[in-house]
């Protein structure tokens, strides 16, 4: 049964189960908020922008902003590829999406896009039993290079312990993430190159430590990491201790090649941002770079080291990219996760401490689509 209705200023079309209520929005196709019921406890763990209600002429990537959504292409996009000029995070990102399908725990929408003639399939699903997310995104019909990802934003209330795949690159935003004569500041180093998050050098010659957030008041910061080759998956964890819970990502290395962490901790004081966006983790899983489209598909410092920052569609063979999120209520003394591994019936965590905690869900759904999920480097 469809359920629709307006939520948090916007369209919206929602998913629900006893353990997971979902909202998707029409425009910008957003999904946000999202509420995980444990026990008595509704857990919200994805961001929604405090302008929600305010009357904007920004691009409605920015007007909507909430919880994840798809980008293609991923990036600012501040330079044209060729003739294409894209908007911030693509068409997928700014567009009218079409449901074509709703039972009140899986929605399907559509969006044809124009600027590179195509068609992308957006599938959320959610499972009863399980306090996880299923997201889907198929693109059809077009060709050419192109970068995608994905754009999860957390709410960091209280503090958060970031782990990730162990890292097999890293590096700072290469150029001026902010301008302060505009009103925006960031701290750490400009392409600075890190194998951990707990060392990535800053601008004023410490050490920052991105293991830990929220941290660096009054500052906007981004950073990419791409994980080591092999596994199962690669994935991304926070864990929220004095929330009693942890928030995890699951996605193939292979389609998704790396993972964008935005810091918004109130660095923005131009509008809409005002200094109020604060305490904000961005968990982005792409392939791309930093740069948009056009710096992706040139050579680049990451390309160099072997990694794949765009893609070639063939409109004959569609490209399908599956991510996994979801929270498990944890054990006392459970801290930064070590490990994720397939489980029976889900996935296991284990944290440093050497604490375990279970989360039921499907983790082959990664890979649901065979070959249709890779080689398209």
């Amino acid at each position: 049964m469809a359920i629709e209705q307006q939520v948090m200023g916007f369209d919206s079309v929602g998913l629900r189960t006893k353990e997971v209520e979902a909202w998707v929005t029409k425009t910008a196709g957003q999904l946000g908020p999202v509420s995980f019921r444990i026990g008595d406890r509704n857990i919200q763990p994805f961001h929604v922008a405090p302008w929600f209600d305010e009357p904007l002429n920004d691009p409605p990537c920015i007007r909507v902003l909430r919880g994840d959504f798809f980008c293609m292409p991923f990036g600012g996009n501040p330079a044209p590829f060729g003739a294409e000029f894209h908007p911030i995070h693509g068409e997928t990102a700014n567009g009218d999406w079409q449901v074509t399908g709703s039972t009140g725990r899986s929605v399907k929408m559509e969006l044809p896009t124009t600027i590179r003639p195509g068609r992308v399939t957006k599938e959320i699903e959610i499972r009863d039993g399980e306090h996880a997310i299923y997201s889907r995104h198929t693109v059809r019909e077009t060709s050419g290079p192109m970068t995608f990802g994905h754009h999860a934003m957390l709410k960091c209330q209280t503090e958060g312990l970031v782990a990730m795949s162990p890292i097999g690159y890293g590096q700072v935003f290469p150029g001026q993430f902010e301008n302060p004569v505009e009103g925006g500041y960031y701290a750490l180093r400009q392409g600075a190159r890190f194998d951990a998050l707990d060392a990535v050098p800053a601008l004023d010659g410490t050490t920052a430590d991105l293991s830990r957030y929220p941290a660096r008041e009054g500052f906007e910061d981004c950073v990419i990491v791409y994980s080591e080759r092999g596994g199962d998956f690669a994935w991304a964890a926070v864990t929220f201790p004095a929330e009693g819970y942890v928030w995890f990502s699951l996605k193939d290395p292979r389609v998704l090649t790396g993972t964008v962490l935005w810091h918004s901790n109130g660095g923005r004081h131009y509008a809409p941002w005002r200094g109020r966006h604060r305490r904000v983790l961005g968990v982005e899983d792409v392939t791309a770079t930093m740069l948009g489209l056009a710096g992706s598909v040139a050579e680049n410092e990451a390309s160099r080291e072997g990694y794949t920052t765009h893609v070639v569609l063939d409109p004959g063979r569609p490209l399908v990219v599956n991510t996994i999120m979801g929270i498990a209520e944890i054990p006392e003394g459970f801290d930064h996760v070590q490990s994720i591994s397939k489980a029976e019936g889900g996935v296991r965590m284990i944290s440093r401490s050497g604490k375990s905690v279970d989360a039921a869900l499907d983790a082959d759904w990664l890979y649901g689509n065979g070959d249709e999920l890779h080689d398209h480097s």
